[in-house]
């Protein structure tokens, strides 16, 4: 079997998930309760693998999943990529999970050219959620080397989103002010999903947002912020990308990257019964 994790890591990987439409996997068994709660159905998966690292006893590697979606008629693809560890003993594989902490390599970046405009905190704020969904769509699953990638790095991702949509940067050199990055240094709000979230709800001039109570009030552009314990401790930021057939949103996030994914989370291993959501419209100064 470790003979296959290592030299047939593809192969191995979409014979797991042709497997779990049988329904014996739990990752995929809350996927396809999900759906199927939505009046969905998953009418094929696949994964793709690539292995990150390898000396024989350990193995990090990334899934990367597919699945298409048809609500009604109505057809989608969702995607995610999953970074997993495996331990080995004998070159047999006797865990294979979830990665804990992701060990992913940050890719290279350049510092932001240091033009005024960008920190212009006065300068009208037009938001374009075209382009916002654009940038979205382009880095869903790797990193702008203009800007530096975290660990964490889902609200760092959906703040880039926002900056290429029009939001203009400000607070800087305050790093609990305002919602700036600028060369090796940003703001929490900028990368922390529980500033980003209060950041949010006070902003009272340049990117700012209007709470509202439902999911399908949001549109493409729009933010998701989650609570997944439930202690008032917000932990992951998404971007509305799209809507499905009833009207709910679809997102994109990083740390977990995914594409079209379900807003509600049901299906991540970080959902509890006590999540909490923000669903959060951007505004602008035509709003």
């Amino acid at each position: 079997m470790y003979e296959e994790l290592r030299d047939g890591l593809e192969r191995r990987l979409q014979l797991l998930v042709e497997d779990r439409v049988d329904g014996d996997d739990e990752k995929f068994l809350r996927k396809k309760r999900l759906t199927e709660l939505r009046n969905s159905k998953i009418v094929k998966a696949k994964a793709f693998g690539k292995v990150l690292f390898d000396d024989g006893e350990q193995m990090r590697y990334l899934v990367h999943y597919k699945y298409l979606i048809k609500q009604g008629e109505f057809i989608y693809l969702e995607e995610e990529v999953e970074e997993r560890a495996a331990r080995i003993e004998n070159k047999e594989v006797i865990e294979d999970k979830e990665a804990e902490s992701p060990s992913l390599v940050s890719t290279e970046w350049n510092d932001f050219a240091e033009a005024a405009e960008e920190f212009e905190e006065r300068r009208i704020f037009h938001y374009d959620r075209l382009k916002a969904v654009q940038y979205a769509e382009r880095w869903w699953n790797s990193n702008n080397p203009a800007y530096r990638n975290f660990d964490v790095n889902c609200t760092n991702y959906i703040s880039q989103c926002l900056h290429a949509g029009g939001a203009p940067m400000t607070g800087y050199p305050d790093r609990s002010r305002g919602w700036w990055i600028r060369g090796n240094n940003w703001s929490y709000s900028w990368s922390v999903a529980h500033a980003f979230r209060w950041f949010l709800s006070s902003a009272q001039t340049g990117l700012r947002a209007e709470e509202v109570n439902e999911p399908e009030n949001l549109q493409p552009g729009d933010v998701i912020c989650y609570d997944f314990q439930g202690d008032g401790r917000f932990d992951h930021t998404t971007i509305v990308t799209a809507k499905d057939r009833r009207g709910m949103p679809l997102v994109n996030a990083h740390t977990t990257n995914s594409r079209m994914r379900y807003w509600s989370y049901e299906d991540s291993t970080a959902y509890t019964a006590n999540i909490k959501y923000k669903f959060f419209q951007i505004k602008d100064d035509s709003s």
